[in-house]
């Protein structure tokens, strides 16, 4: 992992090596800059709650969860059993998990989750999807994130020397 983060790093800045110090610190900054601009600008004009990547998976989640079955055995607006493809999953909304662990890890539905949600909330379950997921895929979470500006390193030049 490492070194394709170092590789994809270098590839971007393969004309910059031989350049001094704070040369190489500026164009990091610009580039990334620009980068975040982008990104920013991209979220900021969707039109969704979630981040469009969250959403997608979101969507995903929900077309999969309409092939599943979703049982109650205990009566519980909790804990729901969900079966599909041969296999069975324990939900818990309350514990925010799913026995697939999916949910527990990426902290957005899962497609179990998604039909424990739905037969909890019926049909009109969107707004409970939201709720059940981790808002650091909100869109104001994410343009808090991109919100700071980078800044340069000051150039030799700029230096007061004493």
């Amino acid at each position: 992992m490492t070194s394709n983060i170092t590789e994809s790093l270098n590839s971007i800045l393969r004309d910059e090596r031989e350049y001094p110090v704070a040369s190489i610190f500026n164009s990091i900054a610009h580039r990334f800059g620009e980068i975040f601009r982008k990104r920013y600008a991209e979220v900021d004009n969707s039109k969704t709650t979630f981040i469009p990547v969250a959403e997608r998976i979101l969507w995903e989640n929900m077309t999969e969860g309409d092939k599943l079955y979703v049982n109650n055995i205990n009566r519980s607006t909790t804990e729901f059993t969900v079966l599909g493809y041969g296999r069975s999953a324990k939900v818990n909304l309350l514990r925010r998990s799913c026995s697939y662990r999916k949910y527990n890890l990426v902290k957005l539905p899962c497609a179990h989750t998604m039909e424990a949600l739905r037969l909890k909330h019926g049909d009109e379950y969107g707004n409970s999807i939201y709720n059940h997921s981790l808002q650091i895929y909100s869109k104001e979470s994410y343009l808090l994130a991109y919100l700071e500006p980078i800044c340069a390193a000051p150039l030799e030049s700029e230096w007061s020397v004493a």
